[in-house]
């Protein structure tokens, strides 16, 4: 392999120490101590959940774009999505509707929606956006995303034809539903879902028993919203079911953010992806890797749930398709069984052993990477594990 290496660094974030953006930088100090004129390519990376929108920001060159929404009780709030380019936008639904802007005592799945979330795709489709990525999780409202689909142009009616608030209970009450100005809200828009929670819309695992105690729903409360929802998925499958001869209860994801995955599918023609999946597309990885020599990535804990739609296991994915070399510098290893993802891997790269693991480790997590990093890139100089 002649020189000048070219190195690919799209690690996962060090929770609570080091940031994606972080490693890449000390990853190419450490590489030109050993390769001065070696080309180094960071790609700051995200699964899907928070920081989702800002890691791809920094990855596809955009900006993030602030915009005056309503919070999950309907009151004003300032929020942020991501324009990367090309006309493409991504969203992370928390960032309007997301629990953390509620305090405890404030979750009231009855009462929530969704709305905020739907304010950030009209805003995105006003500034000429055609393909918008929607990022699930953390959600406060259990509204099946009535909310969301109001704020761009849906009318949700009972049995009076009166228009409904579109929170949690008004899910019992909707009888049908008007697209007539929504089809001028999206038109021929592209929507992809980052979505690695795969519950179904209904039942013990679903968008209302499953998670709506985590907001605020128990007892009573919660099984009043699992009819509700069950009246909702049957008006949905009225209305899109026949065409796509799909049940909207059926779709794997269509319980994620209290239901929004399945309004996302229904109403959006949405592609219901894991979250490293819609990223790795987003940024182009594929075109990123082409001329790679190697590939860098990472975690905070490479154990059981490595494999589970997370950035290391995505990436080492992307590397064996292309047949790019790819270690893993992670902060330490679980004994045990590891996931299949290891088996793609040339190396893992622990900057602790286990035993070693606690808090004066995250007390110098910096300059454990380093020492980790530099003894990697010491073993590519004598050519260890790349096949030189």
């Amino acid at each position: 392999m002649a020189s000048p290496y070219r190195f690919v660094f799209a690690s996962d974030s060090f929770q609570g120490t080091l940031s994606s953006s972080q490693t890449a930088s000390l990853l190419q100090n450490a590489a030109r101590d050993q390769f001065a004129d070696c080309q180094c390519v960071g790609i700051p990376m995200a699964d899907g959940g928070e920081g989702t929108a800002e890691a791809l920001v920094a990855a596809c060159g955009g900006e993030l774009r602030g915009v005056d929404v309503h919070d999950p009780l309907g009151r004003p709030i300032r929020a942020s999505y991501g324009l990367l380019g090309d006309r493409r936008a991504v969203i992370e639904m928390a960032a309007a509707s997301g629990q953390q802007l509620l305090m405890p005592e404030e979750r009231d799945p009855l009462m929530t929606s969704s709305y905020g979330t739907g304010e950030l795709i009209s805003d995105a489709l006003a500034q000429g956006c055609d393909d918008v990525t929607i990022a699930l999780g953390g959600s406060a409202a259990n509204d099946g995303g009535m909310g969301c689909m109001r704020a761009l142009g849906v009318r949700f009616l009972d049995e009076n034809g009166a228009e409904l608030a579109g929170v949690g209970r008004d899910l019992a009450l909707v009888r049908s539903i008007d697209l007539s100005l929504f089809r001028l809200y999206v038109g021929e828009t592209r929507f992809r879902v980052m979505c690695d929670v795969r519950s179904p819309l209904l039942g013990e695992e679903g968008a209302t028993l499953g998670y709506a105690a985590s907001r605020g729903a128990t007892g009573e409360v919660a099984r009043e919203l699992e009819r509700g929802m069950a009246r909702y998925a049957d008006v949905l499958d009225a209305v899109f079911g026949r065409a796509s001869g799909v049940s909207v209860r059926d779709q794997p994801g269509s319980g994620a953010a209290g239901g929004l995955g399945a309004a996302c599918a229904a109403f959006l023609s949405a592609r219901l992806d894991g979250g490293i999946e819609s990223i790795l597309e987003l940024v182009r990885f594929d075109d990123i890797l082409a001329t790679a020599d190697l590939c860098v990535t990472g975690e905070g804990r490479l154990d059981g749930h490595t494999g589970v739609g997370k950035v290391m296991s995505g990436v080492a994915a992307a590397c064996a398709r292309q047949g790019v070399p790819c270690v893993a510098i992670v902060g330490e290893v679980e004994r045990g069984d590891l996931p299949p993802v290891v088996r793609s891997l040339t190396a893992v790269v622990p900057t602790v052993e286990s035993s070693e693991a606690g808090e004066e480790a995250l007390d110098h997590a910096e300059e454990l990477y380093v020492r980790a990093a530099r003894r990697l890139f010491s073993l590519v100089a004598i050519g260890v594990g790349l096949g030189a």
